[in-house]
């Protein structure tokens, strides 16, 4: 038990970036969240339990502790619930779990009174907002729930016949594949773009996700795809042996998913898992990528908007148009020894009679008849003493057995 208190310990150093709470020490912040830690780890009982909700007292919190069953259970009911209750039931637990901050005490009651679960008190020695700030205990707290993400971008990158390989074979494209990602990382950690990103093997590769939210925080993942495949082809020109370095599909998609923390031992994991519509969308998507190929979802979602404060809609038109302009602030980047002129991004589409680009839209039916509507994407880096690295399939080299486009969009100037 001592050993499994010193790694729950040691997990929560990365609470400590947090800014400690005017005139307390960073001591006595960490007492503090281990304290607190404790207490919710206590109530957790070995991940059977949930934390669904809490709100601060004078001297604690008052959290919504229950099996992690009664998701369900209060959803379906006991099986004679008529729809109109269940597609109830769904959004209050929808809007519950998608909340990343605590609860006002009256929506706290009106919480435990839908749900029928007694609120429980977790009695601490200090003022939350004094001894902890309400951001760190949302932090602290989401390790022991699950939470509801309407609006983060995920990359899902696919090891191109990967398992036709043997496994040295495979262990060593993955290898190349986690290498890639930390170089495309440190290169714009050098220009001061710091994503806090994670990510979770699928076998063939990896889903990759920012913990941060919001457009900025979707931008910055975007431009992570572009070097992590960057990086990728530029090994691959000098790899002696081709099958030491995968040739990869990319898909990009912003969606609803819950995140999760898996229980490892006795402890809840460090870092998150996902599950939901946005990786099912991915898994239908890479399916049918070509290689080299990269493909960004249809997308319409809320994000916030760290510029303005504000909450804006965005598809994924609009989207890629907003990650241009921040990909001038990496132009003089170098890569393999020659400095970045310039990137740019679009998504492809047919040329009308004027020499106008527009954007064609393409649908993919998965397995189960169901539709998925997605965009062909391209990338051209230019480099200023070395060759141009082409990344993506331009729509004329795609196979005739490749998904074909559904829709365009008008027609508009369109950089190739």
């Amino acid at each position: 038990m001592k050993e499994e208190l010193r790694k729950r310990r040691s997990w929560l150093d990365g609470f400590m970036a947090y800014p400690a709470p005017t005139g307390l020490s960073e001591t006595a912040l960490r007492d503090n969240i281990i304290l607190l830690d404790q207490a919710l780890y206590t109530l957790w009982s070995l991940g059977d339990n949930l934390i669904y909700a809490w709100t601060p007292e004078a001297r604690g919190l008052r959290v919504l502790v229950a099996p992690h069953q009664t998701l369900t259970e209060y959803t379906l009911g006991d099986g004679t619930l008529p729809q109109a209750e269940i597609t109830r039931r769904t959004r209050l637990l929808d809007k519950l779990l998608s909340s990343q901050e605590h609860l006002a005490a009256q929506a706290f009651d009106a919480v435990a009174a839908a749900l029928g679960v007694t609120p429980h008190l977790v009695e601490l020695p200090f003022a939350p907002e004094r001894g902890l700030g309400l951001p760190l205990i949302a932090a602290i707290a989401a390790r022991y729930g699950i939470r509801l993400v309407e609006d983060r971008a995920v990359i899902l990158f696919d090891a191109v016949g990967f398992s036709l390989l043997t496994p040295l074979q495979q262990v060593v494209q993955l290898n190349s594949l986690s290498c890639s990602v930390n170089a495309a990382y440190a290169k714009l950690l050098a220009r001061e773009i710091n994503i806090n990103f994670a990510r979770t093997t699928t076998g063939d590769g990896f889903y990759i996700w920012n913990r941060m939210r919001g457009v900025e925080a979707n931008v910055e993942l975007y431009q992570l795809m572009q070097f992590i495949l960057a990086d990728n082809a530029l090994a691959q020109e000098r790899a002696t042996r081709p099958e030491s370095v995968p040739k990869l599909r990319a898909c990009f998609h912003v969606g609803s998913h819950y995140e999760f923390y898996q229980s490892e031992g006795l402890n809840p994991t460090s870092f998150s898992y996902l599950v939901g519509q946005v990786t099912i969308e991915l898994a239908r998507m890479i399916e049918h990528a070509q290689p080299g190929q990269i493909l960004v979802g249809k997308f319409n979602t809320l994000m916030h908007d760290e510029a303005t404060g504000e909450d804006v809609r965005i598809d994924s038109l609009d989207f890629v148009e907003r990650t241009r302009a921040p990909l001038r602030s990496l132009n003089g980047l170098n890569l393999a020894g020659s400095e970045v002129d310039e990137i740019a991004c679009y998504l492809t589409g047919r040329r009308d009679i004027f020499g106008l680009w527009g954007i064609s839209e393409y649908e993919i039916a998965d397995k189960h008849g169901l539709v998925h509507r997605v965009y062909n994407a391209k990338i051209n880096i230019h480099r200023r003493n070395g060759e141009p690295i082409y990344l993506g399939l331009r729509e004329e080299d795609l196979p005739e057995d490749a998904p074909r486009s559904v829709a365009d969009t008008d027609f508009v100037p369109m950089q190739v």
